[in-house]
């Protein structure tokens, strides 16, 4: 063979390779269980009406 041809065939191997890698990734990324929180257990809306609160008793001051 000459070192075109091996040079084509490795090149489809490593092709076929990160096809195989990609679509194994996109099929665990979809396989994943996502959840949600819930509000009450939310840390993030608990500061932000905290900072409502302060915004609102230096406005009222």
């Amino acid at each position: 063979m000459s070192t075109l041809t091996i040079s084509i065939l490795i090149t489809l191997v490593i092709i076929l390779f990160v096809i195989i890698i990609f679509a194994a990734a996109i099929t665990k990324g979809y396989s994943y269980k996502h959840t949600i929180d819930q509000l009450d257990d939310n840390p993030y809306l608990k500061n932000e009406d905290k900072d409502k609160e302060r915004e609102e008793g230096k406005k009222r001051s």
